[in-house]
């Protein structure tokens, strides 16, 4: 870690502090012997960023609060009530790579690179390049120019991250070499043109590379590539209730495809529990048609705001007397524990806020300093204003 003006950063990897500042938030609470405070519960769980196994694991009765604060917002002047469910989708599948030693042919290894990223749920509406099917489009409108066989598909990482880069690595005839590249430059061209505001830094290059010796048939290829074109992905629909709120999305996250075995990752996510399911099943249909088997798992329910809610009252009483403004109190498309919590805890009263953190799931994550101060503040003149039981 390291200290950028008023900001906290990481070198070459996620910052963690969503939501390593609420665990900190906890911890110091815990420590202290001088933090005025009602009885206290601490709640940490495990895996909440990749299946939110621990708060799944969470039985009634375990806790006897009536009360939760959920530190796990990224805007310091927001007081989450709601948020989306989500749910897993794996697609696998398998084909028999063929032999691709050909006089006069060379491998080509592209690279979609610099975009960026961010938090599946928080960052879906900004329209942020996915890599995974930058990296689709520029092989799809290779193949409208000259004959290429794929090798290798290689993109993305994390389900609830907006994949940054991919990469593919073809093999393409030496006589065809020319008119690739122009197919290329092209497309390239228009996707930077394209995504120049919300990715300034994204770059699409490719390099010579010895000729690989296995890749997809052509056949498998094709249905492949048009599979993954067909997938949808980013705001599928946005809330008729709550203006300016994303309903169902889906990122693409992960694409692997190599030796003989795909595998690609999504997540979808949504406020309405039947609307997930039934954009799951588009997902589904699309790798369907090339083959491959989906299974779901990880499925979390959202958390339906209570705009009644003597705690979040209490919390927007509270920032108006402090900051002299209303805060944004709203729901979010990302996904909370809070839904999940209130199964077994329905007359649980939750309200979530946090401070400023940006590009959280991205090496670019970071967390502001000045604001983690006053979320501090604001967090320790709330659990004076805990009404009593």
């Amino acid at each position: 870690m390291y200290v950028d003006g008023d900001w906290v950063r990481a070198e070459g990897t996620t910052l963690g502090s969503d939501n390593g500042i609420g665990v900190a938030t906890i911890l110091a609470t815990l420590e202290s012997d001088n933090i005025p405070h009602p009885p206290l519960e601490a709640l940490f769980t495990i895996d909440e960023e990749t299946g939110m196994t621990g708060a799944l694991g969470l039985k009634a009765g375990h806790l006897e609060a009536t009360i939760l604060l959920n530190l796990d917002t990224e805007d310091d002047d927001e007081i989450s009530i709601g948020c989306a469910g989500g749910v897993d989708i794996t697609s696998t599948g398998t084909y028999k790579p063929e032999d691709t030693i050909k006089e006069g042919t060379t491998g080509l290894k592209i690279t979609v690179k610099g975009g960026a990223g961010g938090h599946s749920g928080m960052d879906i509406h900004k329209g942020i390049a996915n890599a995974n099917k930058l990296i689709n489009r520029v092989l799809l409108e290779a193949i409208e120019s000259v004959d290429i066989r794929v090798s290798e598909i290689q993109g993305g990482g994390l389900r609830n991250a907006i994949p940054r880069e991919a990469q593919a690595l073809i093999v393409v005839s030496e006589q065809d070499m020319k008119n690739l590249e122009e197919a290329i430059n092209n497309t390239t061209a228009d996707i930077k043109a394209e995504y120049k505001t919300t990715d300034p830094h994204l770059s699409i290059s490719w390099e010579r590379e010895k000729t690989p010796t296995q890749a997809l048939p052509e056949d498998v290829q094709n249905v492949l590539l048009l599979a993954i074109q067909t997938c949808p992905v980013g705001i599928h629909r946005m809330s008729p209730d709550i203006e300016g709120l994303v309903q169902t999305s889906n990122n693409l996250a992960r694409v692997e495809v190599c030796c003989g075995d795909v595998n690609i990752q999504c997540l979808n996510r949504s406020s309405v529990d039947s609307e997930k399911l039934d954009h799951a099943r588009s997902i589904e249909a699309a790798f369907t048609i090339a083959g491959l088997t989906s299974e779901r798992g990880g499925s979390y329910p959202g958390w339906t705001p209570n705009p009644s809610s003597s705690t979040v009252e209490m919390l927007r009483k509270l920032y108006v007397e402090r900051y002299n403004e209303d805060p944004k109190v709203m729901a979010c498309h990302a996904g909370l524990e809070c839904g999940i919590l209130g199964t077994n805890y329905p007359k649980m009263d939750m309200a979530s806020f946090g401070p400023n953190i940006r590009r959280a799931h991205s090496p670019d994550e970071c967390c502001q300093i000045s604001s983690v101060q006053k979320f501090w503040d604001f967090y320790l003149a709330a659990l004076t204003r805990i009404p009593k039981r």
